[in-house]
């Protein structure tokens, strides 16, 4: 039976999305997929590294700007393989400098990413997930179901893009605007933890992107049996959402809770690889008028982290449509943050950023949808008509 399906009836918004591409996409891969790549079409490891240098060090979109790469394996680099960043949807500027990007993906589905410039520093927050599964009360990701989880490429792709965007290639180059990244954008890292660890590693890598491990930070709401593998394979610096005190209270907001309790939590950050006091945790904490935001619930806190080197991120809480919760008055925070000093512990109060445009903390949402079974076997078979229709011989 012939398939009439039409794509575009399964994008959020019957939005149109490009027909696949059957080409791998280098974007994602790290130096030892490339190498296998290179072994299929016959050709040396230095190749590899040559290509890994030029797409993540370079940051080259055109396999013709490959210079020290003979001409006749870039036109077969060119036929057989690609090197696409996501595809620009939206592009945003808050008035404070802060810069948003909807992202969509081949597949159609989109998720967001946001720079926030902060003087010599500046740093993007990076999605794993298209929507999230967590549901906390506080956070508009939460109110869209998990459509899927990004690859290593679209997320990789992110920050290929941003840099991009502001100029800052090859890498490293000098007055970098782009010094940190975060893993703290749509979804839990930790619930797409392969992906997000052979990203990492990709970033990380000093022959491509450079970003120290110490420039790094995932963030999670707690999936205990995975933050010490996380740890252990990319030594990124740990930031975890606490946003209370008492397990009643987390449960509620924080439903992750009911899986992994407060107590279990703390045992998983103490044994963290590599913490100490140049590797502190950082204690995510949304101040919730009268809801989390008690100077008894900052007793409370440093109670709960004695013994654990770490620091405190004081967010106020960012409003978002249809949400059931108020920030609290800036001179409880200050009330909740002096305890919090006077502890011992740094506890800055974040300045909301890109509020404007909806892309501060917690603000960060798409329009994607999860699309059934029909729908997804209606796209493979056009996926694989394109191929064949490509008539394009792909290394096996």
């Amino acid at each position: 039976m012939e398939n009439t399906a039409n794509l575009t009836d399964f994008m959020p918004g019957g939005a149109h999305a490009p027909a696949p591409d059957p080409r791998p996409n280098l974007i994602g891969m790290s130096k030892d997929d490339i190498i296998a790549e290179m072994e299929k079409l016959g050709e040396p490891k230095f190749r590899a590294q040559q290509i890994f240098q030029w797409i993540y060090n370079r940051g080259v979109l055109d396999f013709d700007d490959m210079t020290n790469v003979a001409k006749p394996l870039r036109s077969k680099l060119k036929e057989l393989y690609r090197m696409d960043r996501p595809q620009v949807t939206t592009l945003q500027k808050s008035e404070d400098g802060t810069i948003k990007w909807l992202l969509r993906y081949e597949d159609g589905n989109e998720a967001e990413t946001v720079f926030i410039p902060d003087g010599d520093r500046g740093t993007l927050c990076v999605s794993s997930q298209v929507g999230c599964t967590l549901t906390c009360k506080f956070c508009h990701t939460g109110t869209q179901k998990l459509v899927r989880n990004l690859t290593p490429g679209d997320i990789v792709g992110q920050v290929m893009l941003a840099r991009d965007e502001l100029g800052e290639w090859p890498s490293p180059g000098e007055d970098r605007r782009l010094t940190n990244i975060v893993m703290m954008g749509m979804g839990e890292p930790l619930y797409n933890t392969d992906n997000v660890i052979k990203a990492l590693k990709v970033i990380m890598a000093e022959d491509g992107i450079q970003l120290s491990k110490r420039r790094v930070t995932l963030s999670t709401s707690g999936v205990v049996p995975e933050m010490e593998r996380v740890g252990a394979e990319t030594g990124a610096l740990l930031a975890v959402s606490l946003h209370a005190v008492h397990d009643e209270l987390r449960n509620d907001i924080v439903p992750i809770n009911r899986k992994y309790n407060i107590e279990t939590l703390m045992e998983a950050v103490r044994n963290y690889p590599g913490l100490g006091n140049s590797n502190r945790v950082t204690w995510e904490y949304v101040m919730l008028k009268g809801v989390n935001d008690s100077e008894a619930d900052a007793r409370r806190l440093v109670q709960l982290i004695k013994g654990i080197p770490s620091k405190f991120n004081l967010i106020p809480f960012n409003a978002w449509p249809g949400s059931p919760y108020e920030c609290s008055d800036d001179a409880q925070i200050k009330k909740f943050a002096d305890i919090l000093w006077n502890a011992g512990y740094s506890a800055p109060i974040r300045k909301p950023r890109g509020r404007d445009i909806l892309a501060a903390c917690g603000q960060l949402k798409s329009e994607s949808e999860r699309i059934g079974k029909r729908e997804r076997m209606a796209m493979e078979a056009m996926r694989r008509e394109k191929e064949e229709a490509a008539g394009i011989a792909l290394p096996v």
